[in-house]
């Protein structure tokens, strides 16, 4: 597969190498995918902004396609992950850049705008708004709230178990997973699990594949998660409770120019209703609060015009 007018290289930063899809000339835009996704999962908005006159660049995240990919679970941090995308703006030759992050990329962009505001000029997010650091410790917090139900960020603690189960056959796997947590899917009618149950087994495998995803975009998120593996991807989930530990006295108000958008169907809109409720609060200059009808988790995937749109108007806002 190609992509007219889109290169990739690797490029150092943090002490590892990122690699990232680019295209453009102009200010800055950085593109952070997420869970389990690859620098493609932007494959619908790097062109066109671009076109739009900035240099975009769309990293595969630390752990994922062709970028390093360290061994230790602590390596996965959010605080780490934060170090890689503010030194891959340098490492760009920019002092500033607009980073805008889905699922796991939309707290490490929230985290570079809160963190870092004379790097980061302005932020968006898509599907996970922003919350600031929790009160009390998330792991206990969670294992308390799920103790007598399945919850897939517990069953992911548990270094091994989950790699295993998505691995025996990634394509299938990776199938079941994204087709889920589309739009499409009535979550309601999923099977309902017990806290000692795996992810997929009891999941539906599709016959067909929805509008949003062809059977070559299923096949790119296949090969490269055979070649990357698992571990890394799923790290993320196992340090929640070290990225808290690490980010006690972070500041709590966004004060950068900024963007959200979700999909009405998403599970996680559903589970963060009061977060996106209270997000105007920490979020001081939030310019678009917006939900997609009829679309699910995988946002830019399943609705890239509007999420162009969403884009395109902000930037151009923004940079008049």
């Amino acid at each position: 597969m190609s992509w007219p007018g889109v290169s990739q290289r690797r490029v150092a930063t943090n002490g590892i190498e990122l690699n990232i899809a680019e295209a453009g000339e102009g200010p800055l835009v950085l593109l952070l995918h997420g869970f389990p996704e690859s620098w493609y999962s932007w494959r619908h908005q790097i062109v066109p902004i671009a076109e739009a006159g900035y240099h975009v660049a769309a990293s595969d995240m630390r752990g994922y396609g062709k970028s390093d990919k360290p061994e230790a679970i602590e390596a996965y941090n959010q605080v780490e992950v934060v170090k890689d995308i503010i030194g891959l703006i340098a490492a760009l030759g920019y002092d500033e850049a607009v980073v805008i992050g889905h699922d796991w990329g939309a707290p490490t962009a929230w985290s570079c705008a809160l963190n870092h505001p004379d790097k980061v000029r302005a932020v968006g997010a898509l599907s996970v708004p922003f919350t600031p650091r929790s009160p009390v410790q998330p792991m206990p917090m969670m294992r308390e709230m799920f103790k007598d139900q399945f919850f897939y960020q517990l069953y992911f603690f548990e270094p091994g178990v989950a790699e295993a189960e998505f691995e025996a056959d990634i394509r299938t796997s990776l199938k079941k997973f994204l087709v889920m947590a589309g739009g499409e899917t009535d979550l309601a009618s999923l099977p309902a699990k017990g806290p000692d149950d795996d992810l997929l087994s009891g999941l539906p495998n599709p016959d067909t594949l929805p509008d949003w995803l062809s059977e070559e975009d299923l096949d790119f998120y296949a090969e490269e998660f055979r070649r990357s593996g698992m571990r890394g991807p799923i790290n993320y989930y196992r340090n929640h409770d070290l990225t808290w530990e690490l980010t006690e006295g972070a500041p709590t108000q966004i004060a950068q120019p900024a963007f959200f958008a979700g999909g009405m169907n998403d599970g996680v809109i559903m589970m963060a209703a009061e977060a996106l409720k209270a997000m105007p609060e920490y979020v001081t200059d939030l310019r678009r609060n917006e939900l997609i009808p009829e679309i699910g988790h995988w946002t830019q995937q399943e609705a890239p015009e509007e999420v162009n749109r969403i884009i395109l108007d902000f930037l151009k806002e923004i940079d008049g």
